[in-house]
Protein backbone atom coordinates (compact mmCIF):
# COMPACT_ATOMS: atom_id res chain seq x y z
CA UNK A 1 0.00 0.00 0.00
CA UNK A 2 1.48 3.43 -0.93
CA UNK A 3 2.82 5.46 1.97
CA UNK A 4 2.00 9.18 1.88
CA UNK A 5 3.75 11.65 4.19
CA UNK A 6 2.16 15.08 4.74
CA UNK A 7 4.79 17.51 6.08
CA UNK A 8 3.82 20.76 7.78
CA UNK A 9 4.96 23.00 10.59
CA UNK A 10 2.87 26.16 10.95
CA UNK A 11 -0.70 26.93 11.94
CA UNK A 12 -1.84 27.93 8.41
CA UNK A 13 -0.37 24.74 6.97
CA UNK A 14 -1.99 22.64 9.69
CA UNK A 15 -5.41 24.15 9.00
CA UNK A 16 -5.21 23.50 5.26
CA UNK A 17 -3.59 20.08 5.63
CA UNK A 18 -6.08 18.82 8.23
CA UNK A 19 -8.90 17.90 5.81
CA UNK A 20 -6.38 16.18 3.51
CA UNK A 21 -4.79 14.23 6.37
CA UNK A 22 -8.21 13.09 7.55
CA UNK A 23 -9.21 12.04 4.03
CA UNK A 24 -5.96 10.08 3.62
CA UNK A 25 -6.39 8.40 7.01
CA UNK A 26 -9.93 7.38 6.06
CA UNK A 27 -8.87 6.05 2.65
CA UNK A 28 -8.35 2.27 2.37
CA UNK A 29 -5.84 2.87 -0.43
CA UNK A 30 -3.05 4.67 1.47
CA UNK A 31 -1.00 4.58 4.64
CA UNK A 32 -0.61 8.14 5.96
CA UNK A 33 2.31 9.11 8.20
CA UNK A 34 2.12 12.72 9.39
CA UNK A 35 5.36 14.62 9.95
CA UNK A 36 5.45 18.03 11.64
CA UNK A 37 8.47 20.30 11.93
CA UNK A 38 7.25 22.49 14.77
CA UNK A 39 8.13 25.73 12.93
CA UNK A 40 5.23 27.04 15.00
CA UNK A 41 4.66 25.09 18.20
CA UNK A 42 1.70 26.06 20.35
CA UNK A 43 -0.47 27.21 17.44
CA UNK A 44 0.40 24.11 15.40
CA UNK A 45 -0.50 21.80 18.27
CA UNK A 46 -3.82 23.59 18.82
CA UNK A 47 -4.93 22.90 15.25
CA UNK A 48 -3.84 19.28 15.36
CA UNK A 49 -5.74 18.81 18.62
CA UNK A 50 -8.87 20.39 17.15
CA UNK A 51 -8.90 18.01 14.20
CA UNK A 52 -7.72 14.96 16.15
CA UNK A 53 -4.43 14.65 14.25
CA UNK A 54 -1.56 12.94 16.07
CA UNK A 55 1.77 13.32 14.24
CA UNK A 56 3.81 10.20 13.61
CA UNK A 57 7.05 12.19 13.47
CA UNK A 58 7.90 15.54 15.10
CA UNK A 59 11.18 17.26 14.19
CA UNK A 60 10.58 19.89 16.90
CA UNK A 61 12.84 22.46 15.26
CA UNK A 62 11.53 25.51 17.13
CA UNK A 63 14.20 27.64 18.77
CA UNK A 64 13.90 31.13 20.30
CA UNK A 65 14.51 33.86 17.72
CA UNK A 66 15.13 31.36 14.94
CA UNK A 67 16.02 32.79 11.55
CA UNK A 68 14.58 31.70 8.22
CA UNK A 69 17.92 30.11 7.39
CA UNK A 70 17.87 28.13 10.63
CA UNK A 71 14.34 26.90 9.92
CA UNK A 72 15.40 25.79 6.45
CA UNK A 73 18.57 24.01 7.49
CA UNK A 74 17.12 22.30 10.58
CA UNK A 75 14.12 21.08 8.59
CA UNK A 76 16.17 19.69 5.73
CA UNK A 77 18.58 18.03 8.17
CA UNK A 78 15.75 16.46 10.16
CA UNK A 79 13.94 15.19 7.09
CA UNK A 80 17.19 13.90 5.58
CA UNK A 81 17.66 11.65 8.60
CA UNK A 82 13.99 10.61 8.57
CA UNK A 83 13.98 9.75 4.85
CA UNK A 84 17.10 7.63 5.34
CA UNK A 85 14.99 5.17 7.35
CA UNK A 86 11.46 5.93 6.11
CA UNK A 87 11.07 6.53 2.39
CA UNK A 88 7.45 7.38 1.55
CA UNK A 89 6.00 6.96 -1.93
CA UNK A 90 5.09 10.65 -1.97
CA UNK A 91 5.26 13.67 0.34
CA UNK A 92 2.71 16.47 0.54
CA UNK A 93 3.71 20.05 1.30
CA UNK A 94 1.36 22.99 1.56
CA UNK A 95 1.65 26.56 0.42
CA UNK A 96 4.66 28.80 0.81
CA UNK A 97 6.21 28.44 4.24
CA UNK A 98 9.86 27.71 4.86
CA UNK A 99 8.77 24.29 6.12
CA UNK A 100 7.01 23.50 2.85
CA UNK A 101 9.97 24.49 0.67
CA UNK A 102 12.47 22.69 2.90
CA UNK A 103 10.23 19.60 2.81
CA UNK A 104 10.07 19.71 -0.97
CA UNK A 105 13.84 20.11 -1.31
CA UNK A 106 14.59 17.27 1.12
CA UNK A 107 12.15 14.95 -0.67
CA UNK A 108 13.60 15.88 -4.06
CA UNK A 109 17.10 15.03 -2.87
CA UNK A 110 15.80 11.56 -1.92
CA UNK A 111 13.96 11.02 -5.19
CA UNK A 112 10.53 11.19 -3.53
CA UNK A 113 7.67 12.74 -5.57
CA UNK A 114 6.39 16.03 -4.14
CA UNK A 115 2.69 16.95 -4.08
CA UNK A 116 2.23 20.71 -3.67
CA UNK A 117 -1.08 21.78 -2.13
CA UNK A 118 -2.17 25.39 -2.82
CA UNK A 119 0.17 25.62 -5.79
CA UNK A 120 0.39 28.47 -8.27
CA UNK A 121 -0.27 31.52 -6.10
CA UNK A 122 1.73 34.48 -7.35
CA UNK A 123 1.96 38.16 -6.37
CA UNK A 124 4.48 39.01 -9.09
CA UNK A 125 6.85 40.58 -6.57
CA UNK A 126 9.61 38.29 -5.27
CA UNK A 127 9.89 40.34 -2.07
CA UNK A 128 6.19 40.73 -1.28
CA UNK A 129 5.06 38.72 0.52
CA UNK A 130 8.50 37.82 1.85
CA UNK A 131 9.69 35.07 1.85
CA UNK A 132 6.49 33.38 0.65
CA UNK A 133 6.64 34.41 -3.00
CA UNK A 134 10.12 32.93 -3.42
CA UNK A 135 9.23 29.83 -1.40
CA UNK A 136 6.26 28.87 -3.54
CA UNK A 137 8.11 29.50 -6.80
CA UNK A 138 10.97 27.27 -5.66
CA UNK A 139 8.53 24.51 -4.67
CA UNK A 140 6.85 24.69 -8.07
CA UNK A 141 10.17 23.77 -9.69
CA UNK A 142 10.34 20.56 -7.63
CA UNK A 143 6.73 19.33 -7.43
CA UNK A 144 5.46 16.36 -9.44
CA UNK A 145 1.81 17.20 -8.79
CA UNK A 146 0.44 20.73 -8.40
CA UNK A 147 -2.89 21.15 -6.57
CA UNK A 148 -3.99 24.61 -7.71
CA UNK A 149 -6.81 26.12 -5.64
CA UNK A 150 -8.30 28.06 -8.58
CA UNK A 151 -8.08 28.34 -12.34
CA UNK A 152 -6.12 31.58 -11.86
CA UNK A 153 -3.45 29.68 -9.96
CA UNK A 154 -3.42 27.01 -12.65
CA UNK A 155 -2.90 29.69 -15.27
CA UNK A 156 0.10 31.01 -13.34
CA UNK A 157 1.68 27.56 -13.37
CA UNK A 158 1.04 26.99 -17.05
CA UNK A 159 2.57 30.38 -17.84
CA UNK A 160 5.74 29.23 -16.06
CA UNK A 161 5.96 26.08 -18.14
CA UNK A 162 4.38 23.51 -15.84
CA UNK A 163 2.74 20.73 -17.84
CA UNK A 164 -1.06 20.91 -17.79
CA UNK A 165 -1.34 17.19 -17.00
CA UNK A 166 0.59 17.83 -13.77
CA UNK A 167 -1.93 20.40 -12.49
CA UNK A 168 -5.29 19.76 -10.83
CA UNK A 169 -7.67 22.56 -9.82
CA UNK A 170 -8.76 21.23 -6.45
CA UNK A 171 -10.29 24.23 -4.71
CA UNK A 172 -8.70 25.39 -1.47
CA UNK A 173 -8.79 22.98 1.47
CA UNK A 174 -9.12 25.94 3.85
CA UNK A 175 -12.80 25.98 2.85
CA UNK A 176 -13.07 22.29 3.80
CA UNK A 177 -11.62 23.15 7.21
CA UNK A 178 -13.81 26.23 7.62
CA UNK A 179 -17.02 24.38 6.78
CA UNK A 180 -16.13 21.71 9.33
CA UNK A 181 -15.27 24.15 12.10
CA UNK A 182 -17.44 27.25 11.88
CA UNK A 183 -20.70 25.55 12.81
CA UNK A 184 -19.32 24.23 16.10
CA UNK A 185 -19.44 27.67 17.82
CA UNK A 186 -16.46 26.77 19.95
CA UNK A 187 -16.45 28.72 23.25
CA UNK A 188 -13.98 31.57 23.66
CA UNK A 189 -11.34 31.06 26.32
CA UNK A 190 -11.29 34.85 26.89
CA UNK A 191 -14.42 35.95 28.86
CA UNK A 192 -14.30 39.37 27.16
CA UNK A 193 -15.00 37.73 23.82
CA UNK A 194 -17.93 35.70 25.16
CA UNK A 195 -19.41 38.91 26.54
CA UNK A 196 -18.84 40.64 23.21
CA UNK A 197 -20.46 37.77 21.29
CA UNK A 198 -23.61 38.18 23.37
CA UNK A 199 -23.68 41.97 23.01
CA UNK A 200 -24.51 42.21 19.31
CA UNK A 201 -22.08 45.13 18.85
CA UNK A 202 -20.32 45.61 15.52
CA UNK A 203 -16.83 44.12 15.45
CA UNK A 204 -13.76 45.06 13.44
CA UNK A 205 -11.49 41.99 13.47
CA UNK A 206 -7.84 42.84 12.86
CA UNK A 207 -4.87 40.58 12.14
CA UNK A 208 -1.41 41.83 11.23
CA UNK A 209 2.00 40.20 11.17
CA UNK A 210 3.59 40.51 7.68
CA UNK A 211 7.37 40.90 7.74
CA UNK A 212 7.26 43.50 4.97
CA UNK A 213 4.85 45.62 7.06
CA UNK A 214 6.94 45.63 10.23
CA UNK A 215 8.33 48.95 11.41
CA UNK A 216 6.86 52.32 10.45
CA UNK A 217 4.01 50.79 8.43
CA UNK A 218 2.84 48.72 11.39
CA UNK A 219 3.08 51.69 13.74
CA UNK A 220 0.80 53.48 11.30
CA UNK A 221 -1.64 50.58 11.57
CA UNK A 222 -1.70 51.06 15.33
CA UNK A 223 -2.41 54.78 14.97
CA UNK A 224 -5.16 54.07 12.45
CA UNK A 225 -6.86 51.64 14.84
CA UNK A 226 -6.72 54.25 17.61
CA UNK A 227 -8.41 56.82 15.37
CA UNK A 228 -11.11 54.33 14.32
CA UNK A 229 -11.78 53.39 17.95
CA UNK A 230 -12.07 57.05 19.02
CA UNK A 231 -14.39 57.94 16.15
CA UNK A 232 -16.89 55.13 16.81
CA UNK A 233 -17.16 54.20 20.52
CA UNK A 234 -19.86 51.60 19.79
CA UNK A 235 -17.56 49.66 17.45
CA UNK A 236 -15.38 47.04 19.10
CA UNK A 237 -11.95 46.33 17.62
CA UNK A 238 -10.68 42.81 18.31
CA UNK A 239 -6.96 42.26 17.75
CA UNK A 240 -5.52 38.80 18.39
CA UNK A 241 -1.93 39.98 18.77
CA UNK A 242 0.78 38.04 16.98
CA UNK A 243 3.42 36.56 19.28
CA UNK A 244 6.24 38.37 17.50
CA UNK A 245 7.43 41.14 19.90
CA UNK A 246 8.30 43.35 16.92
CA UNK A 247 4.64 43.31 15.90
CA UNK A 248 3.39 43.99 19.42
CA UNK A 249 5.82 46.83 20.05
CA UNK A 250 4.71 48.53 16.84
CA UNK A 251 0.91 48.18 17.09
CA UNK A 252 -0.08 48.02 20.74
CA UNK A 253 1.15 51.35 22.20
CA UNK A 254 -1.31 53.43 20.16
CA UNK A 255 -4.36 51.41 21.25
CA UNK A 256 -3.43 50.64 24.83
CA UNK A 257 -6.23 51.53 27.26
CA UNK A 258 -8.89 52.13 24.60
CA UNK A 259 -12.20 50.91 26.12
CA UNK A 260 -13.50 49.55 22.80
CA UNK A 261 -10.33 47.69 21.81
CA UNK A 262 -9.83 44.09 22.92
CA UNK A 263 -6.31 42.74 22.51
CA UNK A 264 -6.01 38.99 23.00
CA UNK A 265 -3.42 36.31 22.63
CA UNK A 266 -3.56 34.53 19.26
CA UNK A 267 -6.87 32.67 19.05
CA UNK A 268 -6.96 28.93 18.55
CA UNK A 269 -8.35 28.09 15.11
CA UNK A 270 -11.80 27.09 16.34
CA UNK A 271 -12.14 30.32 18.30
CA UNK A 272 -10.83 32.36 15.39
CA UNK A 273 -13.41 30.94 12.96
CA UNK A 274 -16.15 31.81 15.43
CA UNK A 275 -14.83 35.38 15.79
CA UNK A 276 -14.60 35.61 12.01
CA UNK A 277 -18.27 34.65 11.76
CA UNK A 278 -19.18 37.37 14.29
CA UNK A 279 -17.11 40.13 12.69
CA UNK A 280 -18.70 42.96 10.73
CA UNK A 281 -15.50 43.90 8.88
CA UNK A 282 -12.10 42.22 8.64
CA UNK A 283 -8.86 44.23 8.40
CA UNK A 284 -5.85 42.03 7.73
CA UNK A 285 -2.53 41.44 6.03
CA UNK A 286 -2.96 37.67 6.24
CA UNK A 287 -3.19 35.43 3.20
CA UNK A 288 -5.51 32.77 4.58
CA UNK A 289 -8.02 35.25 6.01
CA UNK A 290 -8.49 36.61 2.47
CA UNK A 291 -9.86 33.17 1.56
CA UNK A 292 -11.88 32.44 4.69
CA UNK A 293 -13.68 35.73 5.31
CA UNK A 294 -15.35 36.03 1.86
CA UNK A 295 -16.78 32.55 2.40
CA UNK A 296 -18.60 33.96 5.42
CA UNK A 297 -19.79 37.11 3.66
CA UNK A 298 -17.35 39.43 5.43
CA UNK A 299 -15.87 42.48 3.68
CA UNK A 300 -12.08 42.26 3.82
CA UNK A 301 -9.67 45.19 3.72
CA UNK A 302 -6.14 43.94 3.01
CA UNK A 303 -3.22 45.98 4.29
CA UNK A 304 -0.96 45.09 1.39
CA UNK A 305 -0.19 46.62 -1.99
CA UNK A 306 -0.50 43.33 -3.86
CA UNK A 307 -1.94 39.89 -3.33
CA UNK A 308 -1.38 36.40 -4.63
CA UNK A 309 -5.10 35.82 -4.11
CA UNK A 310 -6.73 38.10 -6.71
CA UNK A 311 -9.95 36.10 -7.09
CA UNK A 312 -11.81 37.78 -4.22
CA UNK A 313 -10.49 41.21 -5.30
CA UNK A 314 -12.00 40.56 -8.73
CA UNK A 315 -15.22 39.39 -7.08
CA UNK A 316 -15.38 42.59 -5.02
CA UNK A 317 -15.30 41.12 -1.50
CA UNK A 318 -11.64 42.05 -0.88
CA UNK A 319 -10.03 45.48 -1.34
CA UNK A 320 -6.30 46.13 -1.27
CA UNK A 321 -5.68 49.30 0.76
CA UNK A 322 -1.99 49.20 1.67
CA UNK A 323 -0.71 50.41 5.04
CA UNK A 324 -1.20 54.17 4.80
CA UNK A 325 -2.73 55.28 8.09
CA UNK A 326 -5.21 57.71 6.56
CA UNK A 327 -6.43 55.25 3.93
CA UNK A 328 -7.00 52.53 6.54
CA UNK A 329 -9.18 54.93 8.54
CA UNK A 330 -11.05 56.10 5.45
CA UNK A 331 -11.78 52.61 4.09
CA UNK A 332 -12.96 51.22 7.43
CA UNK A 333 -15.20 54.21 8.08
CA UNK A 334 -16.65 53.97 4.58
CA UNK A 335 -17.73 50.38 5.25
CA UNK A 336 -19.14 51.37 8.63
CA UNK A 337 -21.14 54.31 7.29
CA UNK A 338 -22.04 53.45 3.68
CA UNK A 339 -24.53 50.57 3.72
CA UNK A 340 -24.61 50.19 -0.05
CA UNK A 341 -20.83 49.86 -0.18
CA UNK A 342 -20.90 47.37 2.69
CA UNK A 343 -23.62 45.28 1.03
CA UNK A 344 -21.67 45.18 -2.23
CA UNK A 345 -18.57 43.82 -0.51
CA UNK A 346 -20.53 41.44 1.71
CA UNK A 347 -21.92 39.60 -1.28
CA UNK A 348 -20.52 36.30 0.04
CA UNK A 349 -18.98 35.34 -3.25
CA UNK A 350 -16.70 32.36 -2.71
CA UNK A 351 -14.20 31.80 -5.51
CA UNK A 352 -11.96 29.55 -3.42
CA UNK A 353 -13.68 26.24 -2.84
CA UNK A 354 -16.72 24.06 -2.29
CA UNK A 355 -15.56 21.82 0.56
CA UNK A 356 -14.30 18.99 -1.68
CA UNK A 357 -10.64 19.96 -2.06
CA UNK A 358 -9.42 17.09 0.13
CA UNK A 359 -11.42 14.58 -1.90
CA UNK A 360 -9.94 15.88 -5.15
CA UNK A 361 -6.44 15.87 -3.63
CA UNK A 362 -6.60 12.23 -2.57
CA UNK A 363 -7.93 11.21 -6.00
CA UNK A 364 -5.15 13.13 -7.76
CA UNK A 365 -2.50 11.46 -5.59
CA UNK A 366 -4.01 8.07 -6.42
CA UNK A 367 -3.63 8.81 -10.12
CA UNK A 368 -0.07 10.05 -9.62
CA UNK A 369 0.86 6.73 -7.99
CA UNK A 370 -1.14 4.62 -10.44
CA UNK A 371 -3.76 3.39 -7.99
CA UNK A 372 -6.79 5.43 -9.06
CA UNK A 373 -8.21 8.25 -11.18
CA UNK A 374 -8.81 11.96 -10.70
CA UNK A 375 -12.29 13.32 -10.17
CA UNK A 376 -13.83 16.51 -11.60
CA UNK A 377 -11.97 19.73 -10.92
CA UNK A 378 -13.24 22.70 -8.93
CA UNK A 379 -14.94 25.34 -11.07
CA UNK A 380 -17.35 27.29 -8.91
CA UNK A 381 -19.26 29.99 -10.78
CA UNK A 382 -18.24 33.47 -9.70
CA UNK A 383 -21.69 34.31 -8.33
CA UNK A 384 -22.38 31.10 -6.40
CA UNK A 385 -22.69 31.55 -2.65
CA UNK A 386 -21.71 29.26 0.19
CA UNK A 387 -22.66 31.46 3.17
CA UNK A 388 -24.59 34.65 3.69
CA UNK A 389 -23.94 37.02 6.53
Amino acid sequence: MPVIMPIFGTRPEAIKMAPIVIALQESPDFDCFVTVTGQHREMLDQVNDLFGIVPDHDLNILQPGQSLSAIMTRTIDGLDKLFATTKPDAVIVQGDTTTSTAGAIAAFYHGIPVVHVEAGLRSGDLFSPFPEEANRKITSQIASLHLAPTSVSKGNLLAEGVREEDVVVSGNSVIDALLTTVGKEIPFSDPQLEELAASGRRILLVTTHRRENQGDAMRGVGRALARIADADPELVIVLPAHKNPIVREAVLPAIEGKPNVIVTEPLAYGEFTRMLSLAHIVLTDSGGVQEEAPSLGKPVLVMRDNTERPEAVDAGTVTLIGTDEHRIVTEVQRLLNDQDHFDTMANAVNPYGDGRAAERTVAAIAELLGTGKRIGEFGLASNEKVFTS
